[in-house]
């Protein structure tokens, strides 16, 4: 998620100062991605120093208010209309730690699956609640606020199905291990009466 683009497209409603465009922003994504203000701030300032926000003054009670350039504003016209790229997946946590988790002597696969699944199944069912509950007070949009929780129900039922799919994986490799070591128990012994 770029945060840079994400205030740019604000500030196209209007001037705005950091803690604007911060509440602004987890209001429209019901908090689902809290900013730190600083990290705003950071933004804000790197995005001043590019041309693509300027200082608009202050307002009554002292804060910067910044406001959007013709540059500014042809930087956010190219991130909504250039998809978002593929070809970097992001770093899945879930999926590095199975992975190591499957390499690592000593680790109780299964049980790193269970924990996983009982964890995201919790997080799934408190996404239905809100659901069911509608938009966070104060939201501006039912549609805005749905569609983000929407892409947390659908990754949260991926997930859900992925750590089927692994369990069925390891199920299946425990039951060709016996096999292969078998295989290969045969063709020792097999070589050591060769020897004699």
């Amino acid at each position: 998620m770029s945060v840079k683009q994400a205030l740019l497209a604000l500030l196209e409603q209007g001037p705005m100062y950091g803690y604007q465009l911060r509440g602004e922003f987890e209001q429209r994504t019901g908090s689902t991605w809290p900013l730190n203000v600083g990290q705003v701030y950071t933004t804000l300032t790197r995005l001043e120093r590019d041309g693509l926000v300027e200082g608009a003054g202050s307002d009554a009670d002292g804060h910067v208010v910044y406001s959007i350039t013709d540059t500014g504003r042809e930087e956010v016209a190219a991130w909504f209309t250039t998809p978002v790229a593929r070809t970097q997946p992001p770093r899945d946590e879930l999926a590095i730690k199975l992975a190591l988790a499957v390499t690592v002597p000593g680790v109780d696969v299964g049980t790193v699956i269970q924990q996983q699944r009982s964890a995201t199944m919790t997080a799934l069912q408190d996404y239905a609640r809100l659901k069911r509950s509608g938009p966070v007070s104060g939201q501006p949009s039912d549609l805005s606020w749905g569609l983000v929780l929407d892409s947390l129900v659908f990754s949260a039922e991926a997930e859900i199905r992925w750590l089927d799919h692994c369990e069925a994986r390891l199920r299946r490799a425990a039951l060709e291990r016996p096999a292969a070591r078998t295989a290969r128990d045969v063709a020792a012994t097999a070589d050591e009466e060769v020897a004699r």
